[in-house]
């Protein structure tokens, strides 16, 4: 069964979660993510855009959360959001050997979803700095065309 779709179960749906791994970023922490171009550097940058990315959710439902290797903690969780659209999310945490969050990694799927997650982001951060990291209208309508 493909995982962004979730099981359907409302049991299962988590509107509370709040990761303990973002309470925790080093000074020269980075996020990448496939609905962004390039990597946002520092804690109040990816502070910014994981609050306003966490709104758009209507929930989550985790298929895995937990340790991953020595010094990370990853989550694999669908959602739904933006009139019930379907996302998938695998995010891989990496710390340093103080134990704060370094390094955030986001994969996001299905594509068309990515493109319209990312057209979301942009349009909340278009006037400010984080805006050049998201998918402008224009770019996300040239993107969905695509073969």
């Amino acid at each position: 069964m493909t995982t962004y779709l979730g099981s359907g179960d409302e049991r299962t749906h988590d509107r509370e979660y709040f990761p303990e791994w973002l309470r925790n970023l080093a000074d020269d922490v980075t996020m990448e993510a496939s609905v962004m171009n390039g990597i946002v550097r520092g804690p109040q940058a990816v502070r910014d855009i994981l609050r306003f990315a966490r709104t758009l959710y209507g929930y989550q439902e985790f298929i895995f959360k937990g340790e991953y290797g020595e010094n990370g903690f990853a989550e694999d969780y669908a959602a739904r959001f933006a009139d019930d659209r379907p996302i998938g999310n695998v995010v891989v945490v990496r710390r340093n050997p103080a134990g704060q969050t370094s390094g955030i990694v986001i994969s996001h799927r299905p594509l068309a979803s990515v493109i319209l997650w990312s057209r979301l982001m942009h349009e909340h951060f278009k006037d400010t700095a984080y805006g050049r990291y998201f998918l402008s209208a224009d770019e996300a309508k040239v993107a969905a065309e695509l073969p």
